[in-house]
């Protein structure tokens, strides 16, 4: 299944809404958005106005930035506007070059390793954004997310918020592994901004289910369920699950 909303230069944008929960209950679409960088929207070409405006076409009145501020300063971030609210949450600490990354490396182990390493470092980052995300929730003001790709920082986020709305983990690893559709572009657009160095790892850009399935299992084992995670790790009020089980399920 392709949930991806169509852009000419953003290519992991998606509504999280349409899953369904194990109680039988639906996430509310054109309310929370996962997306590539939405510094992408930045410019004055006509492809770029275009996907400007269809963004702003969704209502969307929160953008929830993942980046390190390096990042930010190299690649820009959303464009300013009367109807938005930014938020910049570096949820990642520990910084690594995945196109650099040598070709034996397997994606599966080793981004689920960085997973672990973001939801043990991030905590007060993390925190943060799921507040937002329940605020957004309560106001019925939608919110995106995103990083550079929309896979790493964006999946685990996108995986932390599902899992806690009872979406079932299996589809939870396959809304992480649909950036694979986004694969090849997601790797021509580094291409193009990286002429002078070699893509010698064959795993950037991929999204394997793998990945999400080991992140999860580790998550459990260490913390016994998501939910114990943000409770008792993120220190966020038990409420907040109601409150977004309340407000971004139908």
């Amino acid at each position: 299944m392709n949930r991806h909303i169509p852009f000419a230069r953003l290519h992991n944008f998606r509504d999280l809404g349409g899953y369904t929960t194990a109680d039988g209950r639906t996430v509310r679409s054109g309310l929370l958005f996962r997306a590539d960088s939405l510094g992408k929207l930045a410019g004055d070409g006509e492809e770029t106005r275009a996907d400007r405006e269809r963004f702003l076409s969704l209502g969307i009145r929160t953008v929830v930035d993942l980046r390190y501020p390096w990042e930010i300063e190299a690649k820009g971030r959303v464009p300013e506007h009367p109807s938005l609210t930014y938020h910049n949450l570096s949820i990642e600490h520990r910084p690594y070059d995945q196109p650099s990354l040598a070709a034996s490396v397997d994606p599966g182990p080793y981004l689920a390793e960085r997973y672990a390493e973001v939801a043990e470092d991030g905590t007060r980052e993390l925190r943060e954004v799921l507040q937002l995300i329940a605020e957004a929730g309560e106001s019925e003001a939608p919110l995106v997310f995103h990083c550079a790709s929309g896979k790493d920082r964006t999946g685990l986020v996108a995986a932390l918020v599902l899992s806690l709305l009872g979406v079932p983990e299996k589809t939870v690893v396959e809304d992480f592994a649909l950036t694979e559709l986004a694969t090849e572009r997601l790797i021509a657009d580094w291409r193009a901004a990286n002429p002078d160095r070699a893509l010698t790892w064959p795993g950037y850009g991929r999204a394997p289910a793998e990945v999400m399935t080991l992140f999860l299992a580790s998550l459990n084992a260490r913390y016994g369920s998501v939910r114990s995670y943000v409770t008792h790790t993120l220190r966020l009020d038990p409420t907040l699950t109601e409150s977004l089980r309340a407000t971004l399920l139908d």
